[in-house]
């Protein structure tokens, strides 16, 4: 049976999941900039609750962007801190897929615009679709402006809106009829992506762990 840890920290929700003996077990708090003296406290507590042992993991999974750039770093820094220590792999996670999975896993809803509000009058975006139980990409993620998204073409059907970036519905250019924009990521939908990862055989050493903010110049001064 595999083990699989999973964190998040990428939004306002802090959340870890565990994968253990075929059971899910998880814990998911709205926690603004409390992340960094929650993340590890919750993973223990998670831990000793399932009475399972760090180094029973198989690998670490993790929301790896987009979203804020310090909580995206927080989860990076504590996920290559346990991979590194324990030498096991890590399965780096979208969080807009986590976004599309949560609405399938709560809606049942088959086709889904996921939007987390980028700031700078910008949304991250990305469209997932429903294949045997997994979110896939349709197309590519994005940053972009709320006037500028669009649906994958050639698929009919209807579309479900999840993320904060549906909080800027009167100002995206694709309307549908059902959104959720009080919905952030959660660990455990990262866990349910990440064993179809796993089965594939994606997870990749723990110095892979690395951020998308797909906005390259977060950080960077602007050259002049």
């Amino acid at each position: 049976m595999t083990t699989l840890l999973a964190l998040d920290t990428a939004t306002e929700a802090c959340s870890v999941a565990l994968l253990h003996d075929g059971k899910v077990t998880s814990h998911y708090e709205v926690i603004p900039r409390m992340h960094a003296q929650k993340l590890l406290p919750m993973i223990k507590q998670l831990l000793a609750d399932s009475g399972v042992a760090l180094s029973a993991l198989d690998a670490i999974a993790f929301g790896r962007g987009p979203g804020a750039f310090t909580g995206v770093r927080i989860a990076i820094g504590v996920v290559q801190g346990l991979a590194f220590a324990l030498e096991r792999p890590v399965l780096p996670t979208s969080n807009l897929a986590a976004l599309a999975q949560g609405a399938l896993r709560r809606h049942g809803v088959q086709q889904v615009a996921a939007a987390i509000d980028a700031r700078m009058d910008e949304v991250y975006w990305g469209c997932y679709r429903a294949e045997q139980g997994e979110m896939r990409l349709v197309g590519q993620e994005a940053v972009i402006a709320p006037e500028r998204v669009t649906l994958p073409d050639g698929l009919g059907g209807d579309w479900y809106g999840a993320g904060t970036g549906w909080g800027l519905a009167e100002r995206l250019a694709v309307k549908l009829a059902s959104s959720d924009p009080s919905a952030l990521p959660d660990a455990q939908d990262i866990l349910s992506l990440a064993r179809f990862a796993w089965a594939r055989g994606e997870a990749v050493v723990a110095e892979q762990a690395q951020p998308v903010y797909l906005r390259d110049n977060v950080a960077t001064p602007k050259a002049r």
